[in-house]
């Protein structure tokens, strides 16, 4: 497996970010990765050399329960040294009850979160603790008091981000410097071939100020994930799914034909062109099932000469002209 550090932090991660988002979530049609499976999945990462686990206090699919965080701690429980062998990730800002502070960035929300994750994670401490959102109504004095009392406690490690804007990163450095405080390590945001804004704010930021980029939705909801276009059951064939691939069928047409021909599955080429982007700490990997998880280790060994990466270029073009802003849009 490859590591990496993450942002300027000393910290060394895996290349693929197991994310936890199926483990133990309920939906009508049942779980979607139940318990055993999911143990399955996390010894098997564990074993590969994964080290870095992604989950929130949202995860589970019922708001407040922490389904997902309390499959996890069950697993951590087993001993083993697993604790001691993972970067264990969590969020904190959605709701998470009915209160009118259950939710977003307040001083108050922020302790109790992180208090309800560490008993449901069945752990002393929070490796990277990541705000979910930007909560424009929260003062940043607020937030990164709050932040640094846990990390004064030795409740969390570090500190990051999620779904933030470029310039929500700026502002967010800037008040963490005037107390002196080491502020963000990392960006999780949304990237892939089809979503590509992120190049033109997020990733120029993450760079200048020194922060990992962990990419989120890699497969853009399955579009990417091959066979899309005669998909007739499960979520490919959803009718949200089905009119973005007629609104770029050519498109989508032209991505299978390049796989086919690079004799790749879709799903592991996506993953790989992540891997190849500048700033890249890693894709988050969201496995249902073992054999999604087995499959997507392929990507890590997937290399692509400069013309394969200028056809993936022309099929799925970056905002503007390529490049960061202002550039890709002004001189």
């Amino acid at each position: 497996m490859e590591h990496t550090r993450l942002g300027r932090t000393g910290l060394r991660v895996s290349r693929l970010v197991l994310g936890t988002m199926n483990f133990g979530a309920v939906t009508p049609s049942g779980v979607l990765t139940d318990e055993k499976d999911s143990f399955a999945i996390m010894d098997k990462a564990l074993e590969l050399g994964i080290n870095f686990f992604d989950t929130a206090d949202v995860y589970g699919g019922k708001a407040g329960e922490r389904l997902t965080e309390h499959l996890i701690g069950r697993w951590l429980a087993q001993g083993g040294g697993r604790r001691e062998r993972i970067v264990l990730a969590t969020k904190v800002y959605n709701s998470v009850g009915p209160g009118p502070n259950d939710l977003w960035l307040s001083a108050y929300h922020i302790r109790q979160g992180c208090e309800q994750s560490l008993r449901a994670l069945q752990t002393d401490h929070i490796d990277l603790y990541q705000m979910h959102h930007v909560d424009r109504s929260s003062p940043w004095e607020e937030v990164w008091q709050a932040m640094e009392q846990l990390f004064r406690q030795g409740k969390i490690t570090y500190v990051g981000s999620s779904n933030f804007a470029g310039w929500h990163i700026a502002q967010a450095q800037a008040e963490a410097a005037k107390r002196h405080f080491m502020g963000l390590v990392c960006e999780q945001g949304l990237y892939n071939l089809v979503e590509r804004m992120a190049e033109l704010e997020v990733l120029p930021a993450c760079k200048g100020y020194g922060l990992g980029f962990i990419a989120w939705s890699p497969l853009a909801s399955g579009l990417l994930a091959g066979g899309v276009l005669e998909a007739k059951i499960g979520r490919r064939a959803s009718e949200g799914l089905k009119k973005r691939t007629e609104a770029r069928r050519t498109d989508f047409e032209r991505w299978e034909a390049l796989c086919k021909e690079l004799g790749e599955e879709p799903a592991n080429v996506a993953l790989a062109w992540l891997l190849h982007q500048e700033g890249m700490t890693g894709p988050i990997i969201g496995p249902r099932t073992m054999e999604q998880f087995t499959g997507s280790l392929r990507a890590l060994e997937i290399k692509f000469t400069p013309e394969v990466l200028k056809k993936l270029d022309e099929i799925f073009p970056p905002p503007g002209r390529g490049g960061p802003a202002p550039e890709a849009y002004a001189w």
